[in-house]
């Protein structure tokens, strides 16, 4: 059985006991990203923090036991317009965008589908893209006009928002709320300015399909739909965990909602809503306006990928985080202490209790970590943060790595090293001293143990 797992969860507004749906089938979906552009650094909060938690299930049910999907969007108006603007294709431009995204969060220690999937078995990690799930949401569009929640108008089909009494149960936004807001700019052929797009015309040059619902011209998807559609297909009609910012709550989220339960005639889309909080840099609004717009790869050009995942990680997923300098720089002394304490040790067979406690506790990563520092025993750290998908490499594997990334010649660092150990036996501390400013203008950092050895690291 299981450890207790608490989480909270939006749609009721309580830390509730995590129990799957079905026993052994746990079943997780996440919003992932939008491929138009290069992934800012508050977009890849949600993919560690949900990676996490897909670690976290994992361990507590078995590897063979979880299903995952992130799905991808790869059409959109922004995509439209990005690709426009630099003349290429839109499928150059989202498989060019969703490549890079890749390479940026492997660099943060998150799992991928195929560090996971195992030839002969089910997938346990899908990454459902829009574009190959056109057929599914046709087929729920046509099930929601049938059903009397969808209506076409003008080569439109829009989800009927009075036709679902609870509609805003998730947001705990009233419906009189919404629609006063929603007036502001309402198309004529809406029968309630609160109804949202399912369904809509092409424009020349944008991707296009056969519409659904006798609608003559071709057409593409709404947002919303695409991802009622792919958690079906992936995950079933009512599964267990949605996870994304709290930025979607509203209206991706609630549409969601809307229109899984309406199309498929179920209580719930999922049980449990997680979502995590805004990201803030130095203490603003992240915006390009402010010069302060910084993405996944711009951060990892300066810091390594563990340093960047640990700050992520050092605040509860559901609170406001301040990305700062002073912030990495804490992380990366953090990570250089834990390196220097577990050495080249294996990790220990079972995580320690003390740090998979506060982690069944809502995620509780602060106090994880905090009782990580705590360990003494090599074998238990790593094992303690392991769980966190953090000190992945042995000591030497990561010196080596960081010595070939910085262009080090090795031979002529162990040269210094060993004429300035050879001028302090002699009581040169000119010569000594000269031999050190050589190894700092290489990039390197010599360190003299008590044990009468020297050590040396790159230097940051």
């Amino acid at each position: 059985m299981a450890p207790m797992l608490r989480l909270y969860n939006t749609l009721t507004g309580t830390k509730d006991v995590f129990a799957p749906i079905e026993p052994g089938n746990v079943r997780m979906y996440a919003c992932g990203p939008t491929v138009y552009d290069a992934a800012h650094i508050g977009n890849a909060r949600p993919i560690v923090v949900f990676d996490l938690l897909f670690r976290l299930l994992r361990h507590l049910y078995g590897p063979g036991h979880v299903t995952y999907a992130r799905n991808v969007t790869d059409v959109d108006d922004k995509i439209n317009a990005r690709a426009a603007e630099r003349g290429i294709t839109i499928r150059e431009l989202t498989d060019g965008t969703l490549a890079q995204f890749h390479r940026d969060i492997r660099d943060l220690g998150v799992l991928m589908p195929e560090d996971v999937n195992r030839p002969g078995e089910p997938p346990r990690f899908v990454e459902p893209r829009a574009t190959d799930h056109i057929r599914e949401m046709c087929a729920m569009i046509e099930g929601l006009v049938k059903a009397g929640h969808a209506y076409v108008a003008a080569d439109h089909v829009l989800f009927d928002v009075p036709s679902m009494p609870d509609y805003g149960r998730l947001s705990g936004r009233p419906l009189d709320e919404m629609e006063a807001g929603a007036r502001v700019e309402v198309a004529p052929y809406k029968r309630s300015p609160l109804d949202f797009v399912l369904w809509k015309p092409s424009k020349p040059g944008e991707p296009s399909w056969d519409s659904p619902a006798g609608i003559a011209v071709p057409g593409r998807p709404g947002w919303h739909i695409e991802c009622s559609a792919m958690s079906a297909k992936h995950l079933g009609e009512t599964f267990d965990i949605h996870a994304g910012g709290i930025d979607l709550i509203f209206p991706h989220h609630e549409n969601e909602v809307a229109q899984s339960r309406c199309c498929f005639g179920t209580p719930v889309m999922a049980n449990w809503w997680l979502h995590n909080g805004f990201l803030q840099v130095e203490g603003e609004k992240m915006s390009k306006s402010l010069g302060n717009f910084i993405t996944i790869r711009d951060v990892l050009e300066d810091w390594p990928g563990e340093v960047v995942r640990l700050n992520m990680l050092k605040t509860h997923y559901r609170q406001p985080i301040d990305w700062t300098v002073r912030g990495l720089e804490e992380s990366s002394r953090m990570l250089e202490r834990w390196y220097a304490a577990v050495g080249d040790a294996a990790p220990a067979a079972e995580a320690p209790p003390s740090v998979l406690e506060p982690l069944l506790d809502d995620l509780n990563t602060a106090a994880a970590l905090a009782e990580i520092h705590r360990l003494d025993d090599p074998a238990r750290l790593k094992a303690g943060a392991n769980l966190l998908g953090l000190l992945g490499q042995t000591a030497s594997a990561r010196a080596e790595a960081s010595v070939q990334a910085a262009g080090i010649d090795v031979a002529r660092v162990e040269g210094l090293i060993a004429e300035r150990k050879a001028a302090r036996a002699a009581k040169d501390w000119a010569a000594s001293d000269r031999a050190r400013d050589a190894l700092t203008a290489l990039g390197v950092a010599v360190k003299d143990n008590k044990d009468g050895t020297t050590t040396w690291s790159v230097a940051r």
